[in-house]
C-alpha cells in the first residue's frame, strides 16, 4: 500500500471507542485471489466459516463499500485457517493480488510512476484508498531504500494477517513504479507490542 510524502501531516490518532474500516474492494480482492488460485470449493469452505450474517453482507459487497476492519478480519482469519498450513505465504500473495487486479485498474495513474521514492512520496496516498482510520507515512528515504511506518490505526482489529498483506501490496506496489527485484520487510508490528509497524521497503532501479 502507499505512504505519504515525508514531512505531510498524516491523520490524528483515532478516538478511543473508534474502529478502522476497510473498502468493500478489500474484501471482494481476497475472494478473486482465493477463488484464482484454490478454486470454489475452497472459497465454499473458507465461507461456510464464516458467520451467516457475514456471509450476508460479504455476498451483496461492492467495491465503494465500507466496513469496520473487523469485517475483512475475520474473512481474513477463516483463509487462514482453511488453507493457512499448507500455504503459509498465502497473505502475502493476496496482497500482491490485491494490488496487481484491482489497484492497477482504479488506481493506475497513483502506482505508475517513474520511480519507486516517486510513488512513496506522492501526495495521494493508496493506503487510505483501501483502509481509513490510519496512515502509512514515510520516515526515511534514502536512495533505493524507504522505511515506512503505520500510524494512528487502532490494533483492535488488526492481526498479522493484516501486515502481511500490507507486505505483499507494497512489493508490488514497487514493481509497478518501476522498482527492480522490490524487497520488503515487516520489520515492527504493533500487533506483537511495538509502538507501530514499519516497514523496510528496497529495490533496485530499471
Amino acid at each position: 500500500m502507499m505512504a505519504t510524502k515525508t514531512g505531510r501531516k498524516t491523520k490524528p490518532r483515532q478516538k478511543e471507542g473508534s474502529a478502522p474500516a476497510a473498502r468493500g474492494s478489500t474484501i471482494m480482492a481476497t475472494l478473486e485471489f482465493l477463488a484464482e488460485e484454490k478454486g470454489a470449493a475452497t472459497v465454499k469452505r473458507v465461507m461456510d466459516r464464516l458467520s451467516k450474517e457475514d456471509r450476508a453482507r460479504i455476498a451483496s459487497v461492492v467495491a465503494t463499500d465500507e466496513f469496520p476492519l473487523s469485517m475483512p478480519a475475520r474473512l481474513w482469519r477463516a483463509i487462514e485457517a482453511e488453507i493457512g498450513a499448507k500455504d503459509p505465504t498465502w497473505a502475502e500473495r493476496a496482497g500482491a493480488f490485491s494490488i496487481q487486479l484491482r489497484g492497477a485498474q482504479s488506481y493506475g495513474g497513483i502506482l505508475r510512476k517513474t520511480t519507486p521514492a516517486e510513488f512513496l512520496t506522492q501526495h495521494v496516498s493508496l493506503f487510505n484508498l483501501y483502509y481509513h482510520g490510519g496512515d502509512m507515512t514515510v520516515v526515511e528515504q534514502v536512495n533505493n531504500r524507504a522505511i515506512l511506518r503505520l500510524v494512528g490505526m487502532d490494533t483492535r482489529d488488526r492481526d498479522e494477517l493484516f501486515c502481511r498483506r500490507q507486505t505483499g501490496g507494497l512489493e508490488k506496489a514497487l514493481s509497478f513504479s518501476g522498482g527492480k527485484s522490490a524487497r520488503v520487510r515487516h520489520v515492527r508490528c504493533a500487533v506483537e507490542g511495538d509502538a507501530f509497524c514499519e516497514w523496510d521497503v528496497r529495490w533496485e532501479q530499471e
